[in-house]
C-alpha cells in the first residue's frame, strides 16, 4: 500500500458533475444573446473573455459566471439585449445554484474503501455558500476529516491548507480532474498528485506543462493505484 498521511480530493468534476452544467449554460447564453450581437462576433469567446477579466474580482463558481454572463450580454450587444433576455439568464443561474448534486459513478464506494486506510480531505474552490451547500447535501461529508473551500488553488494556498491540517506536503496525495488546479500546485510542494480527467474542462483551466503524474481513467481505479489490500 502506498504511504501517505492523507488523501485529498477535489470536488467539482472529481466527485460530482459540474462542468457539463456550465457548458450547457454557455450554449444557452449563445442562443439567447447571439440574435442581438453584431455580425461576426464570437459570442461564446466573448463571454469567456469577460470571465477571464473578472476572475481576480469575482473568483470562481456559478455566481461569478452569472455576473459575467450579464456583463457580457450587455457589452457584446452594446446595450441592445432586451431585459427579458437578462431575466432568462438570471433564471438559468438560479436553477444552476439550486440543482441537486449529481455524484459521479463509484465515488461513494471509493471514498469508503480509501477512507478505511487513510484520513481523507476535501479541497475545492469556488463560492463559499454554494460549495458548502453542495458538500452538505452530497451525502459525502462524513468521509472527510477536513473540508477546505478556497478562493484559488495555487502552491501558497495549498501550503497554508496543509499547515492547518498539520501534514507535510510531501506526505499528501491529491486527487483531482484539473492539472492546473489540483495537480501542478501540489507537485510544486513535493506532494503526489493523481489526475482523474473529466470529459469536459473549462477553457480557463487549461495549462501547458511537461510534468509526469499518475493519470487514471476513472476514480474507480484509485484503490488499485494505491495498492489497497
Amino acid at each position: 500500500m502506498r504511504s501517505f498521511d492523507i488523501i485529498a480530493f477535489d470536488a467539482d468534476d472529481t466527485l460530482w458533475h459540474s462542468e457539463d452544467r456550465f457548458t450547457a449554460g454557455e450554449l444557452r447564453f449563445v442562443d439567447l444573446v447571439a440574435p442581438y450581437a453584431p455580425e461576426g462576433i464570437d459570442v461564446r469567446a466573448a463571454l469567456t473573455a469577460v470571465e477571464r477579466k473578472n476572475l481576480s474580482v469575482l473568483g470562481y463558481g456559478v455566481k461569478a459566471f452569472g455576473l459575467s454572463a450579464v456583463e457580457a450580454a450587455i457589452s457584446i450587444t452594446d446595450g441592445a439585449v432586451p431585459i427579458e433576455v437578462i431575466a432568462q439568464l438570471m433564471e438559468m443561474i438560479r436553477a444552476h445554484l439550486t440543482e441537486p448534486v449529481r455524484l459521479l459513478s463509484n465515488v461513494s464506494e471509493v471514498l469508503t474503501l480509501v477512507g478505511r486506510h487513510y484520513p481523507l480531505a476535501l479541497i475545492t474552490k469556488g463560492d463559499l455558500v454554494h460549495q458548502t451547500h453542495k458538500v452538505q447535501t452530497s451525502g459525502l461529508a462524513h468521509h472527510f476529516e477536513h473540508v477546505e473551500i478556497l478562493l484559488e488553488k495555487d502552491p501558497g494556498t495549498y501550503a497554508r491548507v496543509f499547515a492547518r491540517m498539520g501534514v507535510d506536503p510531501t506526505r499528501v496525495c491529491m486527487v483531482g480532474n484539473s492539472v492546473r488546479s489540483d495537480i501542478l500546485p501540489v507537485m510544486a510542494l513535493g506532494g503526489t498528485a493523481v489526475h482523474v480527467p473529466y470529459p469536459l474542462l473549462w477553457e480557463l483551466e487549461h495549462v501547458e506543462h511537461d510534468e509526469h503524474f499518475a493519470d487514471l481513467a476513472s476514480i474507480a481505479d484509485l484503490p488499485a493505484w494505491l495498492t489497497l489490500p
